[in-house]
């Protein structure tokens, strides 16, 4: 495989930098020469100063120095210039701006000056700021504003240069976060030879591996959920069937609960591989969270009279016509795992919190128990897949209930938080957007 010749991204801002300003002197240079001898030659084609200066040495050795000044007044009242003659060591009546232009070493442009002989030199400039004369700070005007052009446009082409393959990475990466993970980066971009070339590449392979970690990752767990799922039906068969036979009551009731534990961890892993494969795309129907919330306390009521633990459900009176848009199965498995995580980590004797609240467009469900609560360090980590907490809240469950609570509240628009309430339980609050109010 060919290597591609690389041009890093730091030469190719400092040359293009380097480039600008030498391009800003050298065409700033080739500007002001060009115009000031443009202006030079103008006045000295159009009035023929050299012939026009022997005529004025002819006039002073001939007439005297008077009529060669009336001749010189004459002809630049004609030719719209001021003409004077001055010794080659004495220039004091020139007017100040006009000497300290004859002696600049800066600009190129003097006024016109004819070398008469006998140390004595013609000087004409124009009577109007005419076509051909520029001032000095004319050009120092036009070199800063040329000057200003190209740098700026340099440095807008620099910024876009890098700015652009970034922010188009930086969409990319949001949208597949966001659950597209068909985008990458753009082929243009990563053919590029240099840094955000390299980057772009590297962001794609990154992606590419990723995402074929997920999938294989997604389906493992379908495959082992429903691999799992024959032999436990089958296995709950022979126990029932075992049962029926005269084996001890204690050891069948022993196995019968870790099939079903079993069971249940099989469909927890194929609910939440339901609801990551199809995200947004579940069927949605309008859904009372209040009665979702009662059916949750029902089935769950057996349950907290075994753990000697009682729910108490504080519902404002306006959550109770509020409908959400989603799908009442998945909701209600949502609301279960939260209740059930907050069981098992309630003390025999104290109470869980169920709170129901409208607010801005918005219906929250908040659970809480009176439990250790969590360390702060790990509360972000609770919504991970097989995540287990400290000792303190070990309890008999895989670590996906709350996974699985969260996957469906985003899948449902909505919002799901954790923290440690001030009764020093754990508090899971689901917000939801409301679709409408009765």
């Amino acid at each position: 495989m060919n290597r591609r010749v690389m041009f890093p991204l730091f030469w190719r801002i400092f040359l293009l930098i380097w480039l600008a300003m030498a391009v800003t002197v050298v065409v700033s240079n080739l500007a002001s020469q060009v115009l000031l001898d443009r202006e030079r030659a103008a006045i000295e084609r159009q009035l023929e100063l050299r012939d026009l200066g022997f005529d004025v040495a002819a006039i002073r050795e001939r007439q005297g120095r008077r009529e060669a000044h009336r001749f010189l007044s004459s002809q630049g009242d004609e030719l719209g210039l001021h003409l004077m003659m001055i010794s080659a060591d004495s220039d004091e009546r020139l007017p100040p701006a006009i000497r300290s232009r004859i002696e600049s070493g800066w600009y190129r442009q003097k006024p016109a000056i004819v070398d008469l002989g006998d140390g004595y030199r013609l000087i004409a400039w124009p009577k109007m700021h005419g076509e051909g004369w520029l001032e000095p700070r004319v050009f120092r005007f036009m070199e800063m504003g040329l000057a200003f052009v190209l740098i700026t446009l340099a440095c807008w082409l620099i910024a876009r240069f890098v700015s652009r393959p970034m922010r188009h990475m930086e969409r990319t990466a949001r949208a597949i976060a966001g659950g597209n993970t068909e985008l990458r980066v753009d082929e243009r971009i990563a053919n590029r030879r240099d840094e955000v070339g390299q980057l772009a590449t590297a962001f794609n392979g990154m992606t590419d591996q990723l995402c074929k970690l997920l999938d294989r990752q997604k389906h493992l767990l379908r495959d082992i959920s429903h691999d799992l799922r024959t032999p436990l039906a089958r296995q709950r068969i022979a126990i029932e069937l075992a049962s029926e036979g005269g084996v001890e009551d204690d050891l069948m009731a022993s196995i019968l609960r870790q099939n079903e534990r079993l069971d249940s961890m099989t469909g927890q892993i194929l609910t939440l591989y339901r609801v990551t494969e199809q995200g947004g795309d579940i069927a949605r129907e309008p859904e009372r969270p209040v009665d979702l919330v009662n059916q949750v306390l029902r089935d769950a009521a057996d349950y907290a009279e075994h753990q000697r633990v009682d729910c108490k459900l504080d519902s404002m009176p306006e959550s109770t016509g509020v409908s959400v848009l989603g799908d009442a199965g998945l909701l209600q498995r949502a609301f279960d795992n939260i209740l059930q995580n907050a069981l098992d980590h309630t003390p025999p004797g104290k109470v869980v919190h169920i709170a129901l609240k409208v607010s801005s467009g918005w219906i929250s469900l908040a659970i809480e128990d009176e439990g250790p609560g969590v360390p702060g360090e790990i509360l972000d980590h609770l919504f991970e897949p097989f995540f287990r907490g400290d000792k303190s809240r070990g309890g008999e469950g895989w670590g996906l209930g709350l996974a699985i609570a969260k996957d469906i509240i985003l899948a449902h628009d909505g919002e799901i938080t954790a923290n440690n309430s001030q009764r020093g339980g754990l508090q899971i609050l689901v917000r939801l957007p409301v679709f409408a109010v009765d």
